[in-house]
Formats: structure tokens, C-alpha cells, sequence
């Protein structure tokens, strides 16, 4: 399942993922006028009027023995589309995983665990009150379908400059880093001395009987 999804996302199969990602868009942007039910409704009606056809047109070579029984979506039927016991444990885990892990971190957050972790999230909430003002939850997914389907392979093409512009970024933050902590630790006061011991006064005779 892994392997078929990076090879969508990597346009190793130009024809399937070119049929795919036209279909995620259109039928996501079709969402803007139509409601859901709608919109799946027609994209299964239009698969249909294609099939229908099609097998009604072998069923009729079949019929005038030009055609010795082959089904034309055959190949479709015998997939295996299934998932074994195992596969089945091992998403049900991974979801029940993934659903307490967001529970513990919204959590966590909320309830100001860590001071800091709690201000950046409440910087991101406030800056996606901004975003939800801009646009809504369906253009910010197929703004997240194009950039599934492209960054992957922008990055394939420009890997080289993109690491050159990534390490260049990097040095830029760590020299900024360093700058912030150099000011800090010269405006930051020098630490106190820290008190002598103090002599106790009984030890004083002791010391100049040693002496004398």
C-alpha cells in the first residue's frame, strides 16, 4: 500500500497518476457547487457509463462468437482489495495510536504542561484564525492534494540546489542563534562572587596558640 502511494506521488506511472490527481482536483473543486453526496454520486455514474457500454460490447461479440468469453474488466475483479488479519490489527493499532497521541499532545497543550509548547500553540491557533478568514477548509485541501503531488517531484528534479538552499538557511539561523546568545551573555550581569568562609572566632586562639 506504502509502495503504490510513493509511486502516485512520485509519478513513477505517469497515465495512473495523471488520472488520479485530475480526479482528486476536479472532484474536490466540483465541491464548491455540489455537495458531497452529489458529487460522488455523479463520478460514480460517470465510471458507469463507461463500464456499461463496454460490456454490453464484449457481451456482444460473445453472443456472435467473436469474443470467447473474456470479461473486460476481469483483471479489476480478480484484485485483491483485501486485507488480511494481520494488515488489519496493524492499521486498526496505528489508528488508535495516532488518535491517543493527538489526545495527549491537545491535551498537553491546553492544560499547560509546557509553558512554551502551549505559548507556540497558541501563536498557531491565532494565525489560523487569520488563515480560516482568507479561505476554507476545501481550498486549503487541494492546496495539500497539488502540493502532495508535486513537491515530491520538484524536490526529485532540484534535489541539489534545494540541499544548497537548505544548508545555506541552516548557517543563516545557526549565525542568528549565535548573534541572539552572544548579546544575551554581554548584556546578561556577571555573576556574584561567591563569600569567602567565614573565619569563626573560635578558631582564632586556636591559631595563634599554633603560633606561638
Amino acid at each position: 500500500m506504502a509502495t503504490k502511494l510513493v509511486d502516485l506521488v512520485y509519478w513513477r506511472h505517469m497515465w495512473r497518476t495523471g488520472v488520479v490527481f485530475t480526479g482528486l482536483v476536479i472532484g474536490l473543486a466540483s465541491l464548491f457547487q455540489l455537495s458531497a453526496v452529489t458529487v460522488v454520486s455523479n463520478v460514480f455514474l460517470g465510471v458507469m457509463c463507461i463500464t456499461f457500454p463496454l460490456r454490453f460490447y464484449y457481451k456482444l461479440l460473445e453472443l456472435l462468437r467473436w469474443n470467447p468469453g473474456v470479461h473486460p474488466f476481469q483483471s479489476c475483479l480478480d484484485y485483491d482489495s483485501s486485507l488480511t488479519n494481520k494488515e488489519t490489527v496493524m492499521l486498526v493499532e496505528e489508528i488508535v495510536l495516532l488518535i491517543a497521541f493527538s489526545v495527549t499532545e491537545i491535551k498537553r497543550l491546553i492544560f499547560i504542561e509546557n509553558i512554551f509548547d502551549s505559548i507556540k500553540f497558541v501563536v498557531l491557533l491565532y494565525l489560523l484564525t487569520y488563515v480560516g478568514v482568507q479561505t476554507n477548509g476545501l481550498t486549503l485541501v487541494i492546496s495539500a492534494v497539488i502540493a502532495v503531488f508535486s513537491l515530491p517531484l520538484l524536490y526529485k528534479k532540484q534535489q541539489v540546489r534545494i540541499r544548497r538552499m537548505t544548508r545555506a538557511v541552516r548557517a543563516f539561523v545557526k549565525r542568528v542563534k549565535s548573534l541572539f546568545s552572544s548579546v544575551y551573555d554581554s548584556a546578561r550581569p556577571p555573576p556574584a562572587p561567591a563569600p569567602k568562609p567565614a573565619i569563626s572566632a573560635a578558631n582564632v586562639p586556636k591559631q595563634k596558640a599554633k603560633s606561638k
